[in-house]
């Protein structure tokens, strides 16, 4: 009940829609129901009388039943088109809340979950909420419609026959309930595994070149075939479960007929019902048993929609773990003075091992500094602290006086701009992927980014200039091409404060040139962390610092650090 009350509330923009979509399915039923009592109505007055009588009154019949007709046309019209683009909407609405949601989640969120599965929850998920969406309460009304119309006819025409019947649909209805907790467990499997699938089909084509050049097709073949091959296993017994609930339902349905049959005729026999009531009673036993086989594919209908709602809502109610404050106030002014007081960091699923421990460092506004020392001392995590990627467990980080926490997260991360080792394109064109960086910006905006990022002239010779297609993640670019843009996008920002981090570590020896230089450029007045492996690219940093597992070994500038001849000597000479 909790899961359907979250749904139900989908409906509230449909308000209208939802309710005329009702109001013509009942109209369907009643038209359905009115043709049996008409017919038995008509057998007992119209058609006992003279043909003079009978001709006079059908053209007003074939009229009446002509209009009738026409307009449960019109009404199944409405329920199968309007009902359907209602779905629909409600599909889009939650499919673009979920994406807003998935935005929203912290880094955490993603290091603990696939992003295969999220893709699944997104798509094929909402698909089968949106069918339920529409055919759920529909069915379910106009099943519901049918069901007690033609029961309060079967007990008008004859309420002893109707006795055992109702015992036959008791039993039906408790061997339905206790066969839908089975169907609810066979589906939601089945939501896991096809996550599973669209997990094992993402990672290997994301890793596509990897795998073709260590020639091991045959690896992720079996891979896929494993995931495939559950899935397949939980449709099998999802389709077992299924088979045994319907032809069930169907044994139920033929024991109705039985008795009506049976029961009926010692009625007769003993001169306690017609043989015309009888046959009446068949047409009714026909409408009723209708209902009841769409009620049972509602059920599987009902099922897949639910489980895929319940992962929905998963995803939905899960917090974000960094989140604005209710006091949180915009960053204005910036001048970029940033400083860590005794900051510690351990990640919420292993509070026992800590990450960083009492780090405290100061950076006046407009100064640089390095960081630098062995991989897995947390350089990255005291970076990702700054923007509140995540947040610190022990101290605080301070921009301008002002703890990160206390600021908007939209105006923190605008006065930040990062230049990282993994270049992230997007999909498009060069213009699009610099323009990331300010969008609305202008073309001339754009090219003085690029310029300054000094890779206008290699973008004005590809065949469509600022309009070229990158590929996806930038693959028809090089590394130091994709860096270079990166680079633009970030100059486009123009944000007070930047971190770079790792940012030409995977480039050849000429495009670090090319890239250290814009990188200077970029850092020109901004308040700058750098992370780097390779030293050459620090020296003229305002204060150096080395990070170790044990926290802050060395810090000076880089001819103090020689001085020393510690950590940071002994890196170097290396």
């Amino acid at each position: 009940m909790h899961t359907l009350k979250k749904f139900i509330a989908y409906y509230a923009p449909y308000r209208a829609v939802f309710v005329f979509d009702l109001f013509c399915a009942a109209l369907i039923s009643i038209v359905d129901l009115a043709y049996p009592q008409l017919l038995r109505t008509l057998t007992k007055t119209l058609f006992t009388r003279d043909a003079a009588a009978i001709l006079r009154a059908l053209p007003l019949l074939a009229a009446s039943l002509f209009a009738m007709y026409v307009i449960q046309a019109l009404c199944k019209y409405y329920v199968s088109a309007q009902g359907h683009v209602m779905g629909a909407r409600m599909e889009t609405d939650m499919r673009q809340q979920l994406f807003d949601h998935y935005e929203k989640l912290s880094f955490s969120y993603y290091s603990r979950n696939n992003s295969g599965q999220m893709m699944s929850k997104l798509v094929s998920d909402l698909f089968d909420i949106a069918e339920f969406a529409h055919h759920g309460p529909e069915n379910l009304f106009i099943s519901l419609v049918k069901i007690v119309g033609s029961f309060i006819f079967l007990f008008l025409i004859n309420w002893r026959l109707a006795l055992p019947l109702i015992v036959l649909v008791i039993c039906m209805f408790l061997f339905s309930v206790r066969q839908n907790q089975r169907m609810q467990i066979t589906f939601m499997e089945n939501r896991r595994k096809i996550g599973d699938v669209n997990a094992s089909l993402q990672d290997t084509l994301s890793g596509i070149r990897v795998v073709q050049s260590f020639a091991n097709e045959a690896i992720e073949h079996d891979k896929f075939e494993r995931s495939n091959n559950a899935f397949l296993l939980s449709k099998i017994n999802n389709y077992h479960c299924m088979g045994s609930f319907m032809s069930w339902n169907l044994f139920f349905q033929g024991m109705m007929y039985l008795v009506t049959l049976v029961f009926g005729a010692w009625l007769i026999a003993v001169g306690k019902m017609e043989a015309a009531d009888l046959a009446m009673y068949a047409l009714y036993i026909g409408i009723f048993i209708s209902p009841i086989q769409i009620l049972v594919e509602l059920i599987e209908t009902m099922q897949k929609g639910l489980s895929g709602f319940r992962r929905f809502l998963d995803v939905i109610e899960t917090e974000p773990e960094i989140k604005n404050a209710p006091d949180a106030t915009p960053l204005t002014d910036v001048t970029g003075h940033v400083c860590y007081e005794d900051v510690s960091f351990h990640y919420n699923d292993d509070p026992g091992t800590e990450v960083l421990s009492h780090v405290s460092f100061d950076i006046p506004a407009g100064k640089s500094i390095a960081l630098v020392g062995p991989s897995g001392s947390g350089k990255t995590t005291i970076c990702s602290l700054l923007p509140r990627f995540y947040d610190v467990t022990g101290g605080r980080v301070t921009i301008d006086g002002r703890d990160v926490r206390t600021i908007t997260l939209d105006s923190l991360r605008r006065n930040i701009g990062m230049v990282q080792q993994d270049v992230y394109l997007f999909a498009g064109t060069v213009r699009e992927n610099i323009a990331y960086g300010k969008p609305g910006a202008s073309m001339e905006e754009i090219a003085e980014a690029a310029r300054r990022a000094n890779i206008d002239e290699f973008i004005r010779s590809l065949p469509d200039g600022y309009d070229t297609y990158v590929g996806e993640r930038g693959a028809r670019l090089s590394g130091g091409q994709k860096q270079r843009i990166s680079i633009a996008r970030v100059f486009l920002k123009n944000p007070p404060i930047l971190v770079l981090d790792e940012a030409t570590s995977a480039l050849d020896n000429e495009s670090e040139r090319y890239i250290q230089k814009s990188l200077d450029e970029l850092a020109r007045n901004r308040t700058t962390i750098t992370i780097a492996h390779r030293l050459s690219t620090v020296r003229g940093a305002d204060e150096i610092i080395v990070i170790t597992e044990d926290g802050i070994a060395e810090r000076g500038t880089h001819e103090e650090l020689l001085q020393k001849d510690g950590i940071y000597a002994r890196y170097y000479r290396a």
